[in-house]
């Protein structure tokens, strides 16, 4: 009987398995550019904060771009664009599409090692990611919302007190490397650190800790 019942189980394991990888949508991101037509000295001379942005989607090269920088993979042992202490990478980058060309609007979960996106919401959020974020229209009307979050456990078990520092360190280099790369691509961004995470927490049905908040788009 117990036999039967491991079998049981296994079926059912198996069923869910196979359900769960039917039901998630991945979205392979265009391969990363390394070299830029603007020097990194242009890029931090000309960089400032922008919240309006021309009503024009990104292209999914763009936002494969400004992805990479915020994370992406830059070693072949796992090393990425930002530096992390003791690379533990305590981030998570989300994204909320709104109007990206080839992309379905909706929350989509960035995969560095992968370079692609998995679906976690359908449909366009940035009216409620807007409300979330005390009303702040640049997040309404940029057609991107990159959201940097965080697993802080992940540098606890290396850095006990010190992590939470450690970890908001580390989303300020994610959010300067966002900047830069978005001057280089004629794009505007803002980092944006007041919202209510309550709200956060219930839109977005993410297991992380939200850090950072930063809407892209054509300046």
């Amino acid at each position: 009987m117990d036999f039967i019942k491991r079998i049981l189980l296994i079926l059912i394991a198996t069923v869910i398995s196979i359900s769960a990888a039917e039901n998630k949508t991945s979205i392979q991101l265009p391969s990363p550019e390394t070299k830029g037509k603007i020097s990194v000295e242009e890029s931090l001379a000309k960089r400032r904060s922008v919240r309006n942005y021309q009503n024009i989607p990104l292209s999914i090269k763009e936002l494969s771009q400004i992805l990479w920088a915020a994370q992406g993979i830059t070693a072949k042992w796992g090393g990425r664009t930002a530096p992390s202490a003791g690379a533990t990478y305590p981030l998570e980058i989300y994204v909320a599409v709104g109007r990206v060309e080839r992309i379905e609007p909706g929350l989509y979960h960035y995969i560095p090692s992968s370079h692609e996106l998995d679906s976690v919401l359908k449909g366009d959020i940035r009216d409620k990611l807007c409300a979330a974020c005390l009303g702040q229209q640049s997040v309404k009307k940029a057609p991107v919302i990159i959201i940097i979050a965080a697993n802080f456990s992940r540098t606890e078990k290396r850095y006990r007190e010190r992590a939470t520092q450690y970890v908001y360190i580390e989303a300020g280099h994610a959010g300067q490397n966002i900047y830069l790369q978005a001057e280089s691509l004629g794009l505007g961004t803002v980092a944006i650190g007041a919202f209510d995470e309550n709200q956060l927490k219930e839109l977005l049905k993410i297991n992380e800790q939200v850090v950072y908040i930063m809407p892209v788009g054509k300046k």
